[in-house]
């Protein structure tokens, strides 16, 4: 019987340099080799989840079946392999410690005295096979997040290493590094990339392969000396140059064998050959063989981190809109809107009428609300495509209330606890929690069922009774004023099973040709192979727009 296999993705030189693209295609072409894999992501920071963490800070929070907050790079690994992940492929440093300060506090150490080494690697250690085991695995691929150098891995990187030491032929490390090409030299340099091999070699490891991401593809001279120096051979220095789009990069593997010396390092053969690479030449091909655009615009707050702007945010949202465009053949074009813009009288509210459709996804907080509620009424009255996800649901709900109800108070507690039409309000059961100060894990969180009416958008869209979708939120429809919402023509199409949560609302298509909105959050189902359903109903609404615009413009010439 094969003994389970470990691989273990590091970073060198600087942050974000694509070891979770690097781990996700990696796992994606072993699967395509007939290999069961199981991907885990272990973040060093304190933090017990990402749950608490600023999206602006640490890019978007992904949200498992399960409700485990994590890292976005775990909704990477699902959207690579299609299906759903286990909360034992996620794992951070204030995760680690709490479990083992836990243990001891219940005398689960029988009295020794505990230790960073060996306690902190054992339980990490443990934690990787206990993964591997519950998905039934061949293969686990560990990221370790961060950048060599940095004192908070040091405890991950000695974990592998005690896990190489006794499993010396069934562990293999990859360095994700970064080659730059400086604009005044106009040449790739390989020495940031050295010195990372160096700091890896500190903590008693050595890299089996390094992926060497780069601006442009590394030709044989940089391959041979960077192999040199590293005391590799050529074949182990893959080339990753930047891509157009993060799914061409599996490709881009498979072209430079790194499958192939992958599985002659860890001494494996193909099981068989599935049609999982084939497919996804398909998919590449749709993301490249389109036929005109959809414009669609972005309403939110977690844009801005300094003078730049980070799209990460909402990295699940902006890939779910790519999936149900590219599957219409069509190439999205999205643009980023900070709410705030379309605050005040001299706000340019008019300009929302180039989209083909609008999305307020989630978030939290007052900053830009007023600025939301205006997109959200503009949109309705327009009769332009509307898609509120999460929050963008609850405020479709309060703009509603202010403007076709008249309760111009009407509002959700998150922002105004003394509103007379609390139309918006937390759940009894997470109450307690706030006033004591407890913010992580006080929301619902996770995959729950809805039932679906009849005759509705979502209903069509989904061609299903009922459904399963992930939450993350603290803040429901307030019951008391259903009735009342639904007598004014807004539809909560999607409701829980015990019908005391809202998780649907939405206007009939005689109304509007689709203003709806999800309590849940759609988008962290959304796969690259299989594009969500509401999305690609709200997509559809956007091209049929368009297609109204383009008659329009004709009739006028």
């Amino acid at each position: 019987m094969q003994k389970h296999k470990y691989i273990f993705v590091v970073g060198g030189v600087m942050s974000g340099v694509g070891k979770g693209i690097a781990s996700s295609s990696l796992a994606l072409l072993l699967e395509s080799r007939g290999f069961k894999v199981s991907p885990i992501k272990i973040d060093p920071y304190l933090n017990v989840d990402a749950g608490t963490m600023n999206p602006t800070e640490h890019g978007e929070v992904f949200v498992l079946d399960s409700g485990l907050e994590t890292d976005q790079d775990m909704g990477s690994y699902e959207r690579f392999l299609g299906r759903p992940l286990n909360p034992e492929n996620y794992m951070t440093g204030g995760l680690i410690y709490k479990t083992i300060i836990d243990r001891e506090r219940a005398l689960g150490y029988q009295g020794k005295c505990v230790e960073p080494v060996p306690h902190i690697p054992e339980e990490v250690i443990r934690r990787i096979r206990s993964a591997g085991k519950r998905d039934r695995s061949d293969i686990t691929i560990i990221e370790i997040g961060g950048t060599l150098g940095e004192y908070q891995s040091v405890m991950f990187l000695e974990a592998a290493r005690l896990l190489k030491i006794s499993n010396p032929k069934d562990v293999l490390f990859v360095l994700v590094s970064y080659l730059p090409v400086p604009g005044k030299l106009g040449e790739m340099k390989t020495k940031p990339t050295q010195y990372a091999v160096r700091t890896m070699n500190s903590y008693g490891v050595q890299p089996d392969i390094i992926i060497a991401r780069a601006s442009v593809p590394l030709d044989k001279r940089r391959k041979e000396k960077i192999a040199a120096s590293s005391g590799m051979k050529e074949e182990q220095v893959i080339s990753a140059p930047d891509v157009e789009s993060v799914y061409d990069v599996p490709l881009n593997f498979e072209a430079d064998h790194l499958t192939d010396t992958v599985m002659k390092i860890l001494q494996l053969k193909t099981r068989k050959r599935t049609p999982l690479l084939g497919t996804w030449k398909s998919f590449i091909r749709k993301t490249v063989r389109t036929r005109g655009s959809v414009r669609i615009g972005i309403v939110g707050k977690y844009f801005s981190t300094g003078d730049f702007v980070l799209a990460d945010s909402y990295l699940s949202v902006i890939e779910g809109v790519k999936y149900a465009a590219y599957h219409a053949g069509k190439k999205p074009v999205i643009e980023w809107l900070a709410a705030e813009e379309f605050e005040g009288k001299k706000a340019d509210i008019v300009r929302l009428r180039k989209f083909d459709g609008i999305i307020v996804p989630g978030g939290f907080g007052k900053r830009g609300i007023e600025g939301k509620l205006r997109v959200i009424e503009y949109a309705r009255k327009h009769k332009i495509p509307y898609f509120g996800l999460c929050y963008g649901m609850q405020l479709m709900v309060v703009e509603y209330a202010k403007n076709v109800l008249g309760w111009k108070d009407a509002q959700t507690t998150e922002i105004d606890r003394t509103t007379k039409h609390p139309v918006i309000d937390v759940m009894i059961e997470q109450k307690k929690k706030l006033a004591e100060g407890n913010y992580g894990g006080s929301m619902r969180l996770g995959s729950y069922p809805a039932y679906l009416k009849s005759g509705t958008v979502a209903r069509a869209a989904y061609k299903a009774e009922m459904v399963h979708e992930r939450h993350r939120h603290r803040y429901e429809v307030n019951p008391a004023y259903v009735a009342e919402i639904e007598k004014a023509g807004l539809v909560f199409s999607g409701i829980s099973p015990d019908k005391k949560l809202m998780e649907i609302a939405e206007l009939p298509r005689t109304k509007h040709p689709f203003f709806l909105g999800t309590q849940f959050h759609p988008e962290f189902t959304a796969r690259p192979l299989e594009s969500h359903p509401l999305f690609d109903a709200f997509i559809k609404a956007c091209l049929r727009r368009d297609r109204r615009g383009r008659q329009a413009a004709v009739k006028k010439r």
